[in-house]
């Protein structure tokens, strides 16, 4: 028997140890209003403002571009209504494998007439960029997906936005963290960032907003965040968030390399039991494999390994109550037979190498039983 293992830090991330420490002052005998004129709430300012300073950094941004958000929902709808309503309709363009906080809201717009354009993704879950020719007002494409993995060329995209004259925002959720996130080399209007993806709390996001970009706030009344979103800040997570910030600045390129062991140690595995390892031709994150066994349907492989002690997913956190296979999946051309059997593993920061060698041996227990159930089902 093991102690649980988590391999789920995609879908979130535990507290880190500073975060918590730098969060607590403000759960407690810090509770000032920021907006107030007082000392309560000029040392609230400050918490903020040292917080917006970090997560500016952590993406080589300006700090007057980070717009405090409730999360990366609320950043990418931030976003694509905020922006549209600053503009006449046109053509709004999402790749076909977008998180649903894009493409829900994207759908939206269809209503008030806007025409949407998917763009499609190669075997590999890749957009393909040289079919585009960034005839768009609005793009969002993720930098990163949240199930393969598969890293996405935004720069090329961006170029060529911009040379339509159009705006593009990337949602970088997934990336920050884990790969360098540069908002300016990227050359992107906009990008989303999520504090819970890299050991901050829940419920803290933002959106790096370049000056040039004119979008109209969701929630409107006092002005908060230069008057893009309104209501009083978080303090205690918005602080934890600069610090979350602030450590994955610090994370070594020895870290990504033993995040990417990882991944192939588990890989190996899949791969002797006959398995798919999904987007395994593309760039993607370090952390993050995404596979189907022959045979074996996700949400069973996923209560099995839970029972064992092993906690992954069979997709998206966000997704996870439908029935339906992945969109990513089928995206890419996935049968929808193969897709239903998708389960996702992901690393992160406490993940220990004894961590995964023990995941693997239970993998290959879970799934010898489940074949021998098969095969006795079918005699």
């Amino acid at each position: 028997m093991f102690a649980p293992v988590y391999l789920d830090h995609n879908a979130s991330t535990p507290l880190a140890d500073a975060v918590r420490e730098a969060m607590l002052p403000w759960l407690g005998a810090r509770f000032g209003n920021a907006s107030s004129r007082h000392e309560y709430g000029r040392a609230a300012r400050r918490a903020i403002d040292e917080a917006r300073a970090q997560v500016a950094a952590a993406v080589n941004a300006h700090p007057t571009e980070v717009v405090f958000t409730s999360g990366g929902s609320e950043a990418n709808n931030l976003f694509v209504k905020g922006a549209a309503a600053r503009l006449k309709p046109g053509v709004i363009a999402i790749s076909a494998i977008e998180h649903p906080c894009v493409r829900e809201p994207a759908r939206q717009l269809v209503r008030r007439g806007w025409a949407l354009k998917e763009l499609p993704v190669d075997a590999q879950g890749r957009v393909q960029v040289d079919g585009f020719d960034g005839q768009a007002s609005l793009v969002s494409v993720m930098l990163a997906n949240n199930e393969t993995g598969v890293l996405q060329d935004v720069s090329t995209l961006a170029l060529q936005v911009r040379r339509a004259g159009g705006w593009l925002h990337t949602d970088a959720v997934q990336a920050l963290g884990k790969i360098a996130v540069d908002f300016r080399a990227l050359g992107v209007s906009a990008m989303t960032l999520s504090a819970h993806k890299i050991g901050g709390p829940q419920g803290a996001g933002a959106l790096i907003l370049d000056k040039r970009v004119d979008v109209e706030p969701l929630i409107a009344g006092g002005g908060h965040e230069h008057g893009l979103r309104s209501g009083t800040e978080n303090i205690a997570a918005i602080v934890g968030f600069g610090v979350a910030c602030a450590l994955a600045m610090s994370q070594s390129a020895a870290r990504r390399e033993q995040l990417e062991a990882q991944r192939e140690r588990i890989e190996r595995c899949v791969l002797a039991l006959g398995g798919t390892v999904f987007g395994a031709q593309a760039p993607r994150l370090p952390n993050t494999c995404y596979f189907a066994l022959d045979h074996i349907d996700g949400e069973t492989l996923v209560g099995k390994l839970d029972r064992a002690g092993f906690a992954v997913a069979s997709g998206s956190a966000c997704s996870s109550a439908s029935p339906e296979p992945s969109r990513t999946l089928t995206a890419m051309g996935v049968t929808p037979e193969r897709a239903r059997g998708a389960v996702r593993v992901s690393t992160g920061a406490m993940t220990k190498m004894q961590d995964v060698d023990d995941f693997c041996s239970a993998l290959a227990q879970v799934a010898d039983q489940l074949r021998g159930l098969r095969a006795m089902a079918e005699a």
